[in-house]
């Protein structure tokens, strides 16, 4: 079986005096029988080059998915008079929300069933839950395509009808006001999917839901919560670069919203609410962000005052305050760190995890009035999991961590951290882990991965399904590089807009500094990325198609010039701060200069495996169908060029605890098969 060879229609594309011809624009046409049948046929050779390890691909899927836990639970919190838990039955795809009335050994209540909720649906998801604040009833989002476009259904939990009205593309979510009638939400324009509206409801009335809130600026998108001290409604509306806020009394529904502080180009700003107060985050002369506070009826700038300063090593990514203790977030030297502040006497100190690379977060704390802090934790080695650390006595209590069923000892396995030195001079962190059985040399395969995009920092986590490959001998690593913000604000801008090569440039040094280490060679040398990691990916192979043996781009977006230009794109007004406008000359050319899709040119290829949803409402499908296309038309070599869409979901792949995994498996049997590696 050949692969499939798409049909060349030339589209010339011009802009600045400059001409593209693009043969492949036309699959584009969502819905045509002629995109449809290219698509299937792509899957279709997919299956037909990876037939040899098909059986490989089984056998990976049962062991990613033998290690889940089959019946769980997560850890119960309480808020208002009621613990709060999810929980898995065995075999089950989906979650079921519960929870229990004052104590743990009340009957239990079920929420949601999602399992019940999804029959009939390929794909199915739930987000947004929240409860009424007199307890009696819910709230959700459903996607039932993957395209994160979501209808609202509202549930009576002492009867268990879901009432009739409902509310169409939306964000998910519902903010409650303190009547517990009384929702706010965010609608999202058809074609952009932009969050763009927020709307006041009467949940059970047959009144239409009024619009307070119309975002008009392109590059801003909305949304709306409530103050974890439940007094205030907040609308909030963002830029990349840019933050503006509204609140209003919770208690008080149909007045008027404030301004907080009015948007200003660049400054950035987030809000919390407490004790008369109100606490700032923002980069207000302060790059790597502060904290600052400002009473309650008095929130313009000038009256901000700042109580966590700006540090130039230190990135302030966070924070909670309680009644005694203020806890903030901290990145320092990429690594997160929890710092814990008392109010009565200023002492403070950083909680001790007893490790030197791991991610750790405050988890959910709805209670003010405690010395006791819901923090996660975990590491490239430690499963996630779930503490309550006492403030005053900074003591730990593992209420529980992620089980790995079948067996898992941490001592197995070690982690690092190395320090690459870019072209330029920069550092660039990079954490690694494998099996200790592993021998670390020239045949070692490897496994690097990156992303380095929006400021979105890679955690040293902890992946159960990460295993089947540690265990058959890779290494695997995480770059940091820039364009992420792992070490600080900087860290992001000098990966962004004019600026982005740097984020290729650190990866393609990474990946030759562990060759020339001797942690492996190019013949066993593999990458993965995701979205704008696929861009990465696919810029990288264009400057160096012969430094890896194979790479796994999942949902990438390689056209980056084309979706720049299109405004009626989700990806496009928004993220002018992040890539440029190509309307103006300089970045046309900037971003043309490595624009994966633009800059493919006669080569031999490395193995490629590329998948996408075609429901994305992100990455549209046609990016990388269009990129296969012409890599394969360009390429010199036999190497595989494959793709594979899923004809059923969106950017975040497949739902569905287990049924995720099956795309999982199919990358690491393509991993694997290209790696030799056949049991």
């Amino acid at each position: 079986m050949k692969p499939p060879i798409a049909n060349k229609i030339p589209r010339e594309l011009t802009l600045h005096g400059h001409t593209r011809t693009d043969n492949y624009y036309w699959l584009n046409q969502r819905g045509t029988p002629e995109v449809e049948s290219y698509l299937d046929a792509e899957n279709q050779y997919t299956v037909f080059a990876l037939s040899d390890v098909a059986g490989l691909k089984e056998k990976l899927y049962q062991e990613i998915t033998g290690r889940i836990k089959q019946t769980d639970m997560s850890v119960p919190y309480k808020e208002n008079g009621y613990f709060y838990y999810t929980r898995y039955e065995e075999g089950s795809e989906y979650p079921v929300f519960c929870r229990k009335k004052h104590t743990l050994e009340a009957p239990e209540e079920i929420v949601l069933n999602v399992n019940e909720m999804a029959r009939g649906h390929k794909f199915f998801n739930v987000s947004g839950y929240t409860v009424s604040p007199d307890n009696k009833m819910a709230a959700y989002g459903v996607d039932t395509r993957g395209n994160r476009i979501y209808t609202i259904f509202f549930k009576n939990l002492e009867t268990g009808e879901i009432l009739p009205g409902t509310i169409k593309n939306t964000s998910g979510g519902a903010t409650w006001a303190a009547d517990s009638k009384t929702v706010f939400f965010t609608l999202k324009e058809k074609k952009t999917l932009r969050s763009y509206q927020v709307h006041r409801y009467i949940v059970g009335s047959s009144a239409k839901p009024e619009l307070v809130y119309h975002e008009t600026d392109a590059a801003f998108h909305c949304y709306v919560y409530k103050s974890r001290s439940k007094k205030y409604i907040i609308i909030g509306s963002s830029a990349t670069t840019t933050d503006e806020y509204r609140i209003l009394e919770a208690g008080k529904p149909f007045g008027s919203f404030k301004v907080f502080h009015e948007r200003r180009r660049g400054l950035e700003y987030s809000i919390g609410h407490f004790n008369e107060k109100f606490y700032v985050r923002t980069n207000h002369n302060a790059v790597n962000f502060c904290l600052m506070e400002t009473p309650e009826t008095e929130t313009s700038i000038e009256n901000w005052k700042t109580i966590v300063p700006h540090r130039s090593d230190v990135l302030l990514e966070n924070f909670v305050p309680f009644n005694n203790f203020l806890v903030i977030e901290e990145r320092i030297k990429g690594i997160n760190n929890l710092r814990v502040i008392s109010h009565k006497s200023g002492n403070e100190h950083y909680i001790d995890f007893g490790e030197d690379a791991y991610v750790a977060w405050v988890s959910v704390n709805p209670e003010f009035d405690t010395n006791i802090i819901r923090i996660g934790f975990s590491s490239l080695t430690i499963p996630v999991s779930t503490y309550d650390y006492d403030m005053e006595n900074r003591s730990f209590n593992l209420l529980k961590q992620q089980e790995v069923v079948g067996g898992y000892c941490a001592g197995n396995y070690k982690s690092e951290r190395v320090y690459v030195t870019a072209r330029d001079g920069a550092s660039v962190p990079v954490s690694l882990v494998y099996s200790r059985k592993t021998i670390i040399g020239s045949n070692t395969p490897f496994l690097l991965y990156g992303y380095g995009s929006y400021g979105h920092s890679m955690e040293p986590y902890f992946s159960s399904v990460r295993l089947s490959l540690l265990d058959r001998g890779f290494v695997f690593a995480i770059a940091h590089v820039r364009g992420g913000e792992d070490l600080g604000r900087t860290w992001y801008d000098n990966g962004k807009l004019l600026n982005k090569k740097n984020t290729f440039y650190d990866f393609i040094d990474c990946a030759k500094y562990f060759i020339v280490h001797n942690y492996t060679s190019p013949d066993k040398l593999f990458a993965m990325g995701g979205s704008a990691g696929g861009l990465l990916l696919g810029a990288v192979i264009n400057m160096e198609p012969e430094l890896f043996k194979g790479i796994v781009a999942a949902v990438p977006f390689v056209d980056v010039v084309t979706t720049m230009l299109d405004d009626s794109l989700p990806l496009t007004t928004g993220e002018y701060d992040e890539w440029g406008n190509p309307r103006d000359e300089t970045y046309y050319h900037y971003m043309l200069s490595y624009s994966p899709y633009d800059n493919i040119h006669a080569c031999n290829y490395p193995n490629m495996l590329v998948t996408t949803g075609y429901h994305d409402s992100q990455v549209q499908y046609w990016e990388p169908a269009k990129w296969v296309a012409k890599l394969r038309e360009m390429n010199t070599g036999n190497n595989l060029i494959l793709l594979h869409t899923n004809m059923e979901a969106g950017h975040s792949g497949a739902s569905g605890r287990f049924k995720q995994h099956l795309e999982t498996a199919l990358e690491y049997a393509f991993i694997l098969k290209i790696a030799g590696i056949t049991g």
